[in-house]
């Protein structure tokens, strides 16, 4: 093995249905496992249930209790997955799908390489006229 990492690459867009703009990018993560990937979207559907209409709800929790294990068949199998679950005008949409991790040159654990601490982020952006 040349040190590439097998995992899933995720993530959590959201929709205004009312509205011809594109989905809107609201999180992304590195899952490491199957589990850890379909776990991500459990934790993100059990936060935001008390907020939702019923009907929403009705599709977190169905998800929760039956859907969650065909997702994680599926994510076992190296199959992409998609959960939707809309709020009003609002869709939300948790994707997974198989990816190929390649380590960052001497990375050791959480810790970053010391090349990245020689790029500052911008104060404030430009203005593009």
């Amino acid at each position: 093995m040349n040190g590439d990492i097998r995992g899933f690459w995720h993530e959590c867009w959201t929709e205004d249905l009312t509205e011809t703009r594109q989905a809107t990018l609201r999180g992304s993560f590195d899952a490491r496992s199957a589990g850890q990937a379909d776990r991500w979207t459990a934790i993100a559907l059990r936060t935001i249930t008390p907020v939702l209409d019923s009907r929403a709800s009705d599709e977190a929790w169905e998800w929760l209790y039956e859907g969650r294990i065909e997702t994680r068949r599926a994510l076992l199998c190296s199959e992409p997955c998609t959960v939707t679950i809309n709020q009003g005008s609002t869709r939300i949409t948790w994707t997974a799908r198989p990816a190929l991790f390649l380590p960052l040159a001497h990375r050791r654990s959480l810790e970053l390489p010391s090349c990245a601490y020689d790029f500052k982020p911008r104060t404030k952006l430009s203005d593009p006229s």
